[in-house]
């Protein structure tokens, strides 16, 4: 059997697993939930002191507010928020930037709360008798906040009602150009007594599926969190609320928060800052996940400022810049390794064509000239294989029978005619990692999104609406496998037939991009293989003519 044929037929049960995990993880989410939690089982717990503060079921004493209050607007260049005065709470953000999953004229709402749709907030409140949490009223000295003209920021500024000696203003900056937002408590201490106050950051959020998702494109939502020691973790809603969730609950780094696909938003604590990070199951279809920060002393008198940073934005491979660890929030899985520089250079020669679709075929080039000499040897041994079809033929039907002289006779005839029947299986096998990592950096590149190619392609994540990729996608490996040599056994040219039907509907449901590099592939497959078999037959006549 043609090793080459059989590593295709590989690739086609691959391509069939990856829609059967599909729609494994939409259909059984808790099997691959459980799969995590037993590999989380294995981390072992960083050893910190505990800081000297409230734990997190001191915050479930208070539940998700649901009572919006008074709504403060707020709108910089690229944020639209919505502040509600009941705690403060950012009730509704829009990234103005990044159009909605399912109408592109519409911003995507990232937190939002109300009926008929995910709900989502960042709250935030201090911990002690009479202080105001996220349950608290506050009052607010406008409904408006625009930045305008040369501004490099807005502050939202909530004052509270609470009946306290220790004076607290809730201050909530946002920035020029920028996806962070500084969350900070102004604290006043008016009496005469010290008074300490320990405050928390959290996100809520539900387990609801993102909109337009789908069981041929997994997608992760659920909390993550990142410290230097224990590095980049996830952890699954449902693994949350089995209470099997293991992640380092202290650290003096790192930061907290909640991922869905292509859009993140987190918690950043300053660096070397004791903190504890919790995440928990609330009532009904909710999850908190969090940070408290140390305990604040404030003596009579004194004014001080505590708080932290949100960032809640797109995930970019360069938030690192931001705060160690971010980066990962872009999940390119396993093959990370290589999706990350494939994903840089298509970045590249997008900085150069100003086209993601250009940018792919130019990486479809590259790639295909890196491997160039590795495909030559391959196609040349596969066209020695089809000049040597009719002699191998012969041998099948002088042998018919006796499968151990067939086998001796075919591998004498290998040897004569100095072929590798093996020469055309390593390319193959090398260019299917590639081929998954390319459609990882596609999947998770938030670049990728709505990025327009030509005509009807216009968005590159997504599957081709009118299907014209991947039927010609199919066209071509029927021109490629026309030029290999025609299998001797009937049910594997059988297989071999159903092969570009099969893989041209499995390619109906994935991203143009990914598909688009298929086709160039095969063309520039073709190309070579046409001229390499070309030279070998006309190698083989001339060898003829000289015998």
């Amino acid at each position: 059997m043609d090793l080459q044929r059989l590593f295709l037929f590989l690739i086609f049960v691959f391509s069939l697993g990856l829609v059967w995990d599909g729609w494994q993880r939409h259909q059984h989410p808790e099997q691959y939930v459980q799969q995590s939690a037993a590999i989380n089982e294995n981390v072992v717990k960083p050893q910190v002191n505990p800081l000297a503060t409230a734990t997190p079921s001191a915050i479930a004493q208070h539940p998700a507010q649901q009572s919006a209050g008074k709504i403060i607007h707020v709108k910089t260049d690229i944020l639209e928020a919505e502040i509600s005065t009941i705690g403060g709470d950012i009730s509704r953000l829009a990234l103005l930037k990044h159009p909605d999953g399912l109408d592109k004229n519409k911003p995507l709402v990232l937190f939002h709360r109300g009926t008929g749709t995910h709900n989502y907030v960042a709250q935030s409140g201090l911990l002690g008798a009479g202080l105001p949490n996220h349950n608290s009223p506050f009052v607010s000295e406008q409904d408006q906040y625009v930045l305008a003209g040369n501004a490099e920021q807005v502050q939202v500024r909530l004052i509270a009602e609470a009946d306290s000696t220790l004076k607290v203003t809730k201050l909530i900056t946002f920035h020029k150009g920028s996806y962070l937002v500084d969350v900070a408590y102004e604290l006043e201490n008016t009496g005469q007594q010290v008074a300490t106050t320990s405050s928390y950051f959290q996100l809520i959020r539900d387990s609801a599926a993102l909109a337009g998702s789908s069981m041929f494109l997994p997608t992760y939502v659920g909390a993550a969190v990142y410290t230097d020691k224990e590095k980049f973790q996830k952890v699954e809603f449902p693994v949350i609320e089995k209470g099997k969730a293991d992640y380092p609950k202290q650290s003096n780094d790192g930061w907290i928060g909640i991922l869905q696909h292509y859009f993140v938003a987190v918690w950043l604590p300053k660096e070397k800052t004791n903190r504890e990070y919790f995440m928990r199951k609330l009532g009904g279809d909710s999850y908190s996940v969090g940070v408290i920060l140390p305990e604040q002393v404030v003596n009579p008198g004194q004014k001080v400022l505590i708080g932290t940073t949100l960032y809640a934005g797109p995930a970019q491979v360069d938030l690192d810049k931001i705060a160690p660890g971010l980066g990962l929030t872009v999940d390119y899985g396993w093959l990370t390794v290589l999706s990350a520089p494939l994903f840089w250079v298509m970045a590249l020669f997008h900085d150069w064509t100003h086209n993601w679709g250009i940018a792919i075929i130019l990486l479809t080039v590259l790639i295909k000239l890196l491997f160039f000499p590795l495909s030559a040897a391959s196609y040349r041994s596969m066209a020695k294989m089809r000049v040597v079809a009719p002699k191998l033929e012969k041998i099948k039907q002088q042998c018919a029978g006796d499968r151990e002289k067939l086998n001796r006779a075919m591998m004498d005839l290998y040897k004569t005619e100095k072929i590798n029947p093996l020469g055309g299986c390593l390319p193959v096998v090398v260019q299917i990692p590639v081929f998954i990592a390319l459609y990882w950096a596609i999947l998770a590149s938030v670049e990728m999104r709505y990025a327009p190619f030509f005509g009807w392609i216009t968005d590159l994540s997504a599957a081709d609406p009118y299907y014209i990729l991947p039927l010609i996608m199919g066209a071509s490996m029927i021109i490629q496998m026309r030029l290999n040599p025609k299998p001797a056994d009937p049910m594997q040219a059988r297989i071999m037939q159903i092969m570009p039907i099969a893989f041209s509907v499995i390619f109906f449901f994935f991203p143009a991009g990914l598909v688009l590099y298929s086709i160039v592939n095969n063309i520039l497959s073709i190309g070579q293989q046409w001229y390499i078999t070309r030279a070998a037959e006309d190698e083989s006549k001339a060898a003829a003519a000289k015998r």
